[in-house]
């Protein structure tokens, strides 16, 4: 198999499994116990949430380890809108990831105004879209910093920024998933209240993410029981996914300039033989200010349903976009909201590479793409 769907999941990197490992089979207390073996668990905890903090520039009470990017952006929205009655309205991106927009939604269903600021040609979302609906009931504003399905980086450092000059006590949240792996940032540089990420999108254990949550930002919490995570997550902890994402991060961190050239360089050379071998080929990604993994494309006369199983018949894994859509034949909200029509958004499949791939996969890869397309055709 040529796996070409990075930005669904991507394989755990060498050496996660090892050092989660003891504390699924040894080290297995429950980290909330006071007797040695939970001792030991929560002193694997919170070593983790040191590591992490360190990475992201922040203090380790700032992290709330979650199941993943949904629960984090569940966290960050509902939680910022039902910890205050006098701030319910929200702002979010137009092509934001479905665990916001559905989150927006579920608020909007109960009384918040939710405004979807519009996105650009190239698939950004600006600070000057966004402005405008800010209004003494705004809660939160969510901008990502990656688009998950075309690879659009947005300027959330600039966001934030002109947000909290028009009104300081606006929450700023990032999901920032797609992003760790290819982008060094800092948290306090890009001045948001609360950021989410995923383990499994660089290479950790699926089902173990975190939300940053700068300190003096109350949230109500989504799971109420012990009071775990300072009250803000309860239940018990799963230490090896911590761990696991902890030990991810660092890894990744570790190997990031490596990916952005080589990963980078390869999807690059796999858009360009697409391209001269289908001139009339168009990217959806934009040709700059994009992450260096992704490749949306569109083949004009070809449905991405026909082609997706094609390839999958021959070996190679792509997507037609988000991977939390459940399987659903839907069109993509992202390029829509870039002006694509429902048939162009049928039309584009998104290729994505990680930190396994190589240039003869790519390769290959293109050759089978450019086969399809003219058989199709």
């Amino acid at each position: 198999m040529i796996y070409l769907d990075h930005a669904a999941t991507t394989p755990m990197r060498p050496g996660v499994w090892e050092a989660m490992a003891p504390h699924a089979i040894d080290s297995f207390g429950n980290s909330s116990g006071i007797h040695g073996v939970s001792r030991r668990a929560k002193n694997a905890l919170e070593e983790a949430r040191e590591r992490v903090a360190g990475i992201l520039g922040c203090a380790p009470m700032e992290v709330v380890f979650t199941s993943g990017g949904t629960e984090s952006d569940n966290l960050a929205l509902t939680g910022a809108v039902f910890n205050t009655s006098d701030r319910s309205d929200l702002v979010v991106g137009a092509t934001e990831h479905e665990a916001v927009l559905e989150t927006a939604d579920f608020l909007g269903r109960r009384g918040s105004t939710v405004s979807i600021a519009a996105a650009e040609r190239a698939g950004r979302v600006r600070a000057s879209a966004m402005l405008p609906s800010l209004t003494p009931s705004t809660s939160v504003v969510s901008l990502m910093m990656v688009n998950n399905e075309t690879g659009a980086i947005n300027d959330v450092a600039a966001v934030s920024h002109a947000v909290k000059e028009s009104d300081p006590d606006v929450l700023v949240h990032t999901d920032a998933v797609q992003a760790f792996g290819s982008m060094k940032f800092d948290v306090g540089q890009l001045g948001v209240d609360m950021l989410s990420l995923t383990a499994h999108k660089f290479g950790g254990p699926k089902g173990a993410g975190l939300l940053y949550v700068r300190e003096g930002t109350s949230l109500e919490p989504l799971i109420h029981g012990g009071g775990q995570e300072l009250g803000r997550r309860s239940g018990t902890h799963d230490v090896a996914g911590a761990v696991g994402l902890a030990t991810a991060m660092e890894l990744a961190a570790a190997d990031r300039d490596r990916f952005v050239g080589e990963v980078g360089g390869i999807r690059d050379k796999f858009g360009l033989s697409l391209i001269d071998a289908v001139p009339d080929a168009i990217v959806n990604t934009p040709a700059s200010d994009r992450s260096p993994h992704h490749l949306n494309i569109r083949f004009p006369g070809v449905r991405n349903e026909a082609l997706l199983m094609r390839l999958d018949k021959e070996g190679i894994a792509a997507s037609a976009g988000s991977a939390c859509q459940s399987g659903a034949a839907t069109v993509s909200h992202v390029l829509e909201a870039m002006g694509l029509t429902a048939s162009e958004a049928r039309e584009s499949v998104r290729f994505s590479f990680g930190w396994t791939s190589t240039r003869d996969e790519a390769d290959r890869a293109a050759q089978v793409v450019i086969k399809l397309v003219g058989e199709l055709r």
